[in-house]
């Protein structure tokens, strides 16, 4: 049995990967937003789900509710061997008309929320000297279309310093990964908020409307019959789970890849070519792919 913590998990691959690990007899602490309240109901259905998972009230964009959860969780379980950072929400529209406030509102969820539960857990998995953080980062976050930019902003963060994060803690043991969704109809575009410059926008002209026709085109697709199925993810993780320490690829490319399958090919013996040129291969361990 492992004690696996799963943030978001109120929706998407975030709830159904807390049912699966669940089945499978782990203990799982599903984190979400208000479950005494707006989210009663999905609480209810995971309780009901399995007696292996209790429901944990956090908000990640919050340092106080992440402290306060992380701890409750720490002391009960003592020891995680899973983190799986699921917890996301998306803007698409004209990157210049979003302000700074909605590129922020973002970042606390997607990258900093993401920072402050690996932070929680890292202390208790490095002396253990086992441990796995799932980032569910996405295509996105290895390259940039058009309308996803204030989005695309946060994922490239994430990626970042998961990658650093990564070559830092393999020599205690603890494996960071990142698992990069394609579209899913996982209802994130339902997440996301129209942007606040409108002076922005009527500038664009016709321009304007394509974010628009996009996410209708978008919502149609992945509502289809031959939509992606969100469980490639929830299996990827579950895939990610089972291999062993330090076996673990860097980064898992699920769905429609839109040539980032490529990209990481290309570009990761590249990346892990930094640790021979700065001479920090025999410090730590020559962790790759």
């Amino acid at each position: 049995m492992k004690n696996i913590i799963i943030t978001g998990s109120s929706s998407g691959f975030g709830l159904k990967a807390a049912k699966d690990f669940a089945d499978q007899g782990n203990k799982v602490f599903a984190t979400m937003r208000k479950p005494d309240g707006t989210n009663a109901g999905k609480k209810a259905e995971l309780e009901a789900h399995s007696p292996h998972i209790e429901v944990v009230d956090m908000d990640v964009a919050s340092d106080a509710s992440v402290k306060k959860a992380m701890d409750s969780i720490i002391a009960e379980a003592r020891n995680i061997d899973i983190l799986i950072n699921n917890a996301g929400i998306m803007y698409l529209g004209i990157t210049e008309a979003f302000s700074v406030e909605q590129a922020r509102v973002q970042m606390e969820t997607n990258y900093y929320g993401a920072i402050r539960t690996m932070q929680a857990v890292l202390p208790s998995m490095r002396k253990a000297g086992t441990g796995l953080i799932i980032n569910t980062s996405s295509l996105v976050g290895r390259m940039s279309p058009p309308f996803f930019g204030t989005y695309t902003a946060t994922k490239h963060a994430l990626e970042g310093y998961s990658q650093a994060l990564r070559y830092e803690v393999a020599p205690f043991g603890v494996d960071v990964v990142m698992v990069e969704p394609g579209p899913f109809g996982t209802g994130l575009l339902a997440s996301g908020q129209s942007p606040a410059h409108a002076e922005v926008l009527g500038s664009y002209g016709d321009l304007a409307g394509v974010p628009l026709a996009m996410g209708e085109h978008f919502a149609q697709l992945l509502s289809s019959e031959d939509a992606p199925d969100p469980q490639w993810v929830v299996d990827a993780y579950m895939k990610l789970a089972e291999l062993p320490a330090g076996q673990r690829p860097t980064r898992t490319v699920v769905g429609i890849t839109w040539g980032v399958d490529e990209i990481n090919k290309l570009t990761q013996p590249i990346q892990d070519r930094v640790l021979k040129e700065m001479q920090l291969e025999a410090v730590l361990g020559g962790v790759s792919a």
